[in-house]
Order: structure tokens, then sequence, then C-alpha cells
């Protein structure tokens, strides 16, 4: 796994990127920001992590003007562009590169196996804080947990080479023969959280509270009933031990959603809990807490979007 391309410069991206080209790799970051493009070919990435500050040098792409190699793809846009950014790779399918998602939410994998075949695709999860400081410093401390697995059988041995690679960037990688589970765990951390941290608009220290923990708890419970009637069985308890330990050792940490209201830009609640939502309601499981803090969301956006259609009037 040499040749990689990561669609989406975000900060997972950004990060993921980074170190793999510190591992050996070369990597070329795709992207649609023409801005961005530009400002990562002219300067790098100023990394900033555990391990200390450098400034990376990485390639940085528009997907029409990348032809290979490539050995390896993954897909780290926000759950509402997966499909749109693998279209825009898909002329890359020829060359039957293995393709990875690690992308919050669910559903994004089947979207890479309509293009890239489900017998290339592995499907995972990052527990992997990541944050940028515009307009090139990318910041992240503390786990660095990535599991992986195929998204079929056949798709399985791809894993080990993928999770070599990560190793070697400083990642700690775990490959499972059931990546589904560890993709509903991180759905349903995200589900307790990122919601919760847009509407009141709270970093993780601030929501580590008895009424935080007593919401992000309950959604916790709701999307691990959601998951068992689909018959993948979370275990509860490491999903509530992983909330306090994200609220309490990363106080500062911004949840992705908070990130995207301050920005002004769409966030992933259809991807996460109107996912677990969506799903609850297809399997007859109550998810009232979830929907509500869904709804909520929704709320917000139109809210917003109003406000963006007034001004362009004004």
């Amino acid at each position: 796994m040499k040749d990689i391309v990561i669609v989406g410069a975000g900060a997972m991206g950004s990060l993921f990127g980074a170190r793999l080209v510190e591992a050996g790799a070369a990597v070329t970051l795709v992207d649609v920001d023409e801005a961005r493009i530009s400002l990562i070919n002219h300067q790098g990435l100023l990394l900033v992590d555990d391990h200390g500050e450098r400034r990376v040098s990485i390639r940085a792409s528009h997907a029409r003007e990348f032809s290979g190699p490539v050995d390896l793809v993954m897909l780290f846009t926000k759950g509402l562009h997966s499909r749109a950014a693998v279209q825009s790779v898909a002329h890359l399918a020829g060359l039957q590169p293995v393709a990875l998602t690690l992308q919050n939410g669910i559903g994004n994998a089947e979207i890479l196996a309509e293009t890239f075949g489900p017998d290339r695709v592995l499907v995972g999860t990052a527990h992997v804080p990541a944050d940028i400081e515009p307009p090139d410093r990318v910041i992240s401390h503390g786990f660095a947990r990535v599991h992986l697995g195929g998204f079929t059988e056949a798709a399985q041995p791809y894993a080990d080479a993928v999770a070599e690679i990560l190793q070697k960037a400083k990642f700690e990688p775990i490959v499972t023969a059931k990546p589904f589970a560890a993709v509903w765990e991180k759905l349903a951390f995200n589900a307790a959280l990122n919601a919760l941290a847009m509407i009141t608009e709270a970093r993780n220290g601030q929501m580590d509270n008895e009424a935080g923990l007593r919401i992000a708890q309950a959604i916790v419970e709701e999307a691990v009933a959601v998951a068992r009637a689909r018959g993948i069985v979370l275990d509860a308890e490491a999903i509530r031990q992983t909330v306090k330990v994200a609220l309490a050792k990363h106080p500062s940490h911004e949840a992705s959603m908070l990130q995207d209201r301050r920005a002004g830009r769409p966030t992933e609640i259809e991807s996460i809990n109107g996912a677990v939502a969506r799903v609850g309601a297809e399997l007859g499981v109550p998810t009232p807490i979830t929907s509500t803090l869904a709804d909520l969301v929704r709320v917000i956006e139109a809210k917003s979007a109003e406000s963006g259609r007034q001004g362009a009037k004004d």
C-alpha cells in the first residue's frame, strides 16, 4: 500500500495524509476547494500531535486531475458528500485499488462498493481526534485507534496490508472480522455527543456534567438497542466509558457538527442521529431522544439556511 489517495482534505483526511507521508507512502489529497489545494501544494501541512510539531510536504489535487497510480483510496468526506466524492474518483476503479472508509455514520461502505466492488472495500472507524486551525495547522492529541475489516469476507485479507501502513503512521490499527460492530459503536458515540454539542454550542468539557452525561448515555442506550435489533451486539458500558473519557480528557475539542454550525456548513445529522432514528423506525425500536436531537439540528440548519437566503436578498 504505497500509493494512497485520500478523498477529502479536512481535519481527518489531512491528519491521515500527513502521517502516512511520514510513514513513507506516496499520498495525494483530493479535494474540491481550489484555495486549499493550492495552499497544501505550496506549503504542505503543519502537523501537531503527541510526537511534536513539524511541517509535512504533501500533494493535493482535484479528482479529475489525478489518474494514478493508486493502491488504496481512503474516503474522508462527510457522509452527505460521500456519493459525489466517490463518483469523482470512479475513474480510478479500473486500477483496482482497495477502498477504505473510516467515516462517521453508516452507508458509506455501500457507496464505495458500488464503484470499487464489495470484495475490495474495507470499512471501519477512527477514534482519532483531529482539528484544523486555518490555514494549515492540523492538531491531534490522545488516542489513535483504528478498527477495520472487510466489507465482505473476500475483502478481509486486504485489512492486514492497510493495518501495516497505518501502524507505521503511528496509528493503532485493530483488524476485526466484525467491522460493522465497530462502526455501530462509533455511531453510538458520535450520536451521543455530536448533535448535543451542535445544539448547545458546547465544547467537550462543557458537556461533562450530570445533564450532559444523562443525555449522552440515553442516546447510547437507544443506539445499542437499534443495533441489537439489527443483529449487532454492542458493549453499552464500553461506549459510555469512551464518552466519559472523551469529555474528560479532551475538554477543548469541538465536535465536528459544532464546527459545521459555526462555519455555516450542513452537518452529518442524517448519517448519525438521523440514521439511528431511521433504522430504529424500520425495526420498530423507539429512539425518542435521538430523534428529538436530530430534529433540533434540522431546525437549526433550516433557520441558518433561511438566514442565508435572506442575507443574499438584502
